[in-house]
């Protein structure tokens, strides 16, 4: 309970920006593609130190290096909440850092549930564990945009609502947490610890896991998804409904962020049925086919996409339909992430766990969401060059660039396809290291 109370605190730190999204490019000054720079400049920083707690995490003690991660990215979202309207290059430095902390915590939490459970109860846990991630992005947008009305406008007071809860994520991962042994659930009471292999040895092995790396290009294209739609789908609402009721929604100095706050329920509500959802639909279907997990993943992010499609289209239509129709295409997308973190634990052997989902973190961030939401931004400032700027031209541009993401989550439901053709036989492999090890420790 404790690994996703700060779960959740993680991603409602990572997206209370885009709940105020409007308000910080109103504030600065700034074009589509510098905001989704922000987002940017954090995955980049997120990915390339996943790596890093990765290998450490497989090595040393878990929770000292989670407890520093955290306590260091709430430090910084504090400071960053103090940067004036002169200072972007400042702002976008500070959520490179914060990109840092959240990497130690995100790469190893979920090797700890690894290590404490087995099988079914496993996949419950994971569920439980990602339930707080789309949740966490939800009550960011609604903190943030709460907070920064509450505020006057104000969007500082949105970054300083998480460092708080983050002081308490400390000490209870240091007072109350206790880290199990590397394996303790696949392996014996008494068993000798599982020894490490060299790093470069580990990344050979999951470069020969065709479970692991065809998942994980899967898992890049929800990542894409995701990271556009959690940065832009508010400003996208709000330039909507300023087209269909010729208001000005944002006003100097304070911008309505009433969409922010709806996106931010749908978020909640359709991240707790999407994961649960999937988790019990796979595990139904796994008694039958032991592929469901990557069948599930593949044909609910394939479904997702013409809902999410058929919303950017009619969104300066109704606003009503559109938020329906997200709402169905979230559920969908958000089957996907407890799904994948088990196809990972299981198909991956418990020493190289940590290294695994680094791996997979860095690969789903550079071709993701690392990109995805400067793309879209970029996108929509090259449609809207050399037109007169108005608001229907404005919100076209943004909807057009979105459009994007629907032919990557059709690829990416490819990947998970094809990764049910592999994954019975590498979950079998990994299963047979782990009970081989047990055989030498007997000897």
């Amino acid at each position: 309970m404790i690994l996703v109370y700060i779960n959740l605190i993680n991603y409602m730190d990572r997206y209370t920006i885009a709940g105020v999204l409007p308000v910080i490019a109103n504030d600065f000054g700034i074009k589509d593609s510098d905001s989704g720079l922000v987002q940017t400049v954090f995955i980049c920083s997120y990915m390339v130190f996943a790596p890093v707690f990765g290998y450490l995490g497989d090595r040393y003690n878990r929770k000292y290096i989670m407890g520093g991660g955290i306590a260091f990215w709430s430090v910084i979202t504090l400071s960053s909440s103090f940067i004036t309207k002169e200072y972007f290059w400042l702002l976008l430095i500070t959520r490179g850092l914060v990109g840092v902390g959240e990497a130690s915590y995100s790469t190893i939490a979920p090797t700890l549930i690894a290590d404490l459970f087995l099988h079914d109860e496993r996949s419950r846990m994971l569920s439980f564990f990602y339930l707080a991630t789309p949740v966490g992005c939800g009550l960011g947008y609604i903190s943030g945009s709460k907070v920064s009305s509450a505020a006057g406008g104000d969007w500082h007071w949105a970054l300083r609502v998480t460092p708080g809860l983050g002081v308490v994520a400390v000490l209870l991962l240091f007072f109350v947490v206790q880290e199990p042994p590397r394996g303790a659930a696949e392996g014996k009471i008494g068993r000798k610890p599982l020894t490490n292999s060299s790093w470069t040895s580990d990344i050979k092995s999951l470069l020969k896991n065709p479970s692991f790396v065809l998942s994980t290009f899967g898992s890049t294209a929800v990542a894409f998804i995701a990271g556009a739609l959690s940065l832009w789908a508010p400003t996208l609402l709000m330039r909507a409904r300023t087209v269909l009721y010729k208001v000005n929604l944002c006003k100097i100095p304070i911008c309505s962020t009433n969409d922010s706050l709806i996106f931010g329920v749908i978020t909640c509500v359709t991240g707790i049925v999407g994961v649960i959802a999937g988790v019990e639909i796979s595990k139904c279907c796994r008694r039958k086919n032991p592929r469901s997990d990557a069948l599930v993943c593949g044909f609910s992010l394939l479904c997702a996409q013409p809902f999410l499609f058929v919303s950017l289209v009619i969104a300066k239509t109704s606003l009503v339909s559109t938020y329906v129709l997200i709402f169905i295409g979230e559920i969908l997308l958000s089957m996907n992430w407890a799904i994948v973190a088990d196809i990972l634990l299981y198909v991956v052997i418990p020493t190289r766990r940590g290294t695994a989902g680094a791996l997979q973190i860095v690969v789903s961030h550079i071709l993701g969401d690392a990109g995805s939401p400067y793309v879209i931004g970029v996108i929509s400032d090259l449609i809207r060059k050399g037109k007169p700027d108005s608001d229907l031209l404005r919100f076209n541009s943004l909807g057009y660039a979105l459009i994007i993401c629907a032919f990557v989550g059709v690829i990416g439901g490819g990947f998970f396809l094809a990764t049910s053709f592999y994954i019975e036989k590498d979950r079998k492999k990994a299963e047979s290291y782990s009970q081989d090890e047990d055989e030498d420790d007997e000897v």
